[in-house]
């Protein structure tokens, strides 16, 4: 309800300030940095859901659930399995094409996929499912 949307947008709005002052000096951010910050308040929120639901506190659980949907609307929409796994084979195509083959091959693939990916998929995720198709 109210209440969640309000505490999510406090913290969402906490969280850019802090980015603004982190560093050196203060800075403006840019589109992409107001991302990046509200996908990890977005991701902070499903692993305190998922500590939450394990440690047997539903209410704690349903709140943070819905801080993560109240922040979810703000980001752009989640990519597909099939159109993650497309941008992978082609990232992998790619560093082939260059002569890069199974390990070797992790870091130009990742830095062709991670601003391509940035709030949309979750980089853990990605990086696995790089290693496997590295692996085949």
């Amino acid at each position: 309800g109210l209440e969640q949307r309000e505490a999510a947008a406090a913290g969402a709005l906490t969280a850019i300030s802090n980015e603004k002052v982190s560093g050196k000096a203060a800075r403006e951010l840019d589109d992409d940095d107001v991302v990046a910050v509200l996908s990890r308040e977005a991701k902070k929120r499903r692993e305190s859901q998922a500590a939450y639901a394990e440690a047997g506190r539903p209410e704690l659980a349903e709140r943070e659930a819905a801080e993560g949907e109240v922040l979810a609307r703000y980001l752009p929409a989640p990519l597909g399995q099939d159109e993650l796994d497309a941008m992978i084979a082609a990232a992998v195509a790619q560093a082939r094409a260059q002569g890069l083959e199974g390990m070797k091959a992790m870091g130009p693939v990742m830095k062709v996929l991670t601003p391509a990916v940035a709030g949309r998929a979750d980089g853990a995720a990605v990086a696995a499912a790089v290693r496997t198709a590295l692996a085949g």
